[in-house]
């Protein structure tokens, strides 16, 4: 037995799972994996969150928050700090990625989480979570330089230059301040299909449960909607984004549509290039190359929100650094 299992075996006998049946769930783009855990009568999450890669301090430092907000992140039963360990509730498996897949409402679903942020953006304050980082102009700036740090050498075959990375960076450091014009709030970060789900039994915001919110940061409340209706792994149908924008600004009358939309576009884009930067990554260097299949939905995406003018810049950066012929799926071998 591994020391990471004598680890594992020795957190479930101290927490009453030691004979629980274990069933792995598929692992995800982390170190992270989940095994639940099965009883007769009962079932519970184990979270596996080896250090250093991983640290389960964030996690439960959110999950705390969000429940004293009445939120449905999952109920920590316990947890070992230390070793990376967590003993969770159990969900269960309606995904939205399930439950869209069998065909439920996409727009009902939607709704639903973007009801989530509302009720948020509403509520929360900064001063709640005092220990968050911001989401700040290093974060977002080291985010957007994957893109040229991963995939522009991937499709050229040699590295970025220097003075092209710079004045790539400068662009959007430029832009950071129309991303922060509208109002700061939690930021969940990967707020999406993969990691939300359907609760019966519960209603309002709380019907909609919370998974992978540990990287969370104090950063615009454009964000969490970005990564919501411009996913980066389905295609959601445009009239629910278009309805869904609406029920957002209908909430908040007094937010400036012009700020709002321009923030929207900036941060669109600053994760759609980050994404394909870490898609990338996660084939040349994880060896995990089904991520792949998503960067040419990634460049619908950033052409999109190129669109604004507010990003004009950063379009004719890439159009002459990343033309059309290089937006490509680059190669799974370096």
């Amino acid at each position: 037995m591994t020391d990471r299992a004598t680890a594992i075996a020795a957190f479930l006998a101290e927490s009453g799972w030691g004979a629980a049946d274990r069933q792995p769930l598929a692992g995800d783009a982390s170190f992270r994996r989940y095994i639940r855990l099965v009883k007769p009568d009962s079932t519970a999450m184990l979270m596996d969150a080896p250090p250093p890669q991983e640290n389960v301090r964030p996690f439960l430092a959110i999950a705390r928050l969000l429940a004293t907000l009445d939120f449905s992140a999952p109920r920590i039963r316990q947890a070992d700090e230390a070793t990376g360990l967590l003993l969770l509730e159990d969900f269960g498996d309606d995904t939205y990625t399930r439950l869209l897949a069998r065909g439920e409402d996409e727009e009902a679903l939607y709704r639903l989480a973007v009801d989530v942020l509302i009720d948020l953006h509403r509520r929360f304050t900064p001063a709640m979570a005092p220990d968050t980082p911001p989401y700040d102009d290093k974060r977002l700036l080291d985010e957007a330089a994957l893109l040229v740090d991963w995939y522009l050498p991937a499709v050229t075959g040699k590295p970025t230059p220097s003075a092209q990375r710079a004045a790539y960076l400068d662009l959007w450091r430029n832009l950071l301040p129309v991303a922060r014009a509208v109002p700061t709030s939690l930021v969940l970060r990967d707020y999406h299909v993969d990691n939300l789900m359907r609760l019966d039994g519960r209603a309002g915001p709380a019907a909609c449960g919370l998974l992978d919110f540990q990287d969370a940061v104090l950063g615009p409340v454009t964000y969490d909607l970005v990564s919501l209706l411009e996913d980066s792994r389905r295609e959601v149908t445009p009239a629910v984004v278009i309805a869904m924008r609406a029920h957002y600004l209908a909430a908040f009358p007094a937010l400036d549509r012009a700020a709002f939309d321009a923030s929207f576009a900036v941060l669109g884009a600053q994760r759609h290039c980050k994404v394909v930067g870490i898609f990338t990554r996660l084939c040349r260097r994880d060896g995990k190359p089904r991520y792949l299949a998503h960067i040419p939905r990634l460049w619908r995406l950033i052409d999109h929100d190129l669109a604004h003018p507010a990003l004009a810049p950063v379009k004719n950066w890439l159009d002459h650094y990343i033309p059309r012929d290089l937006r490509v799926i680059p190669s799974e071998i370096a």
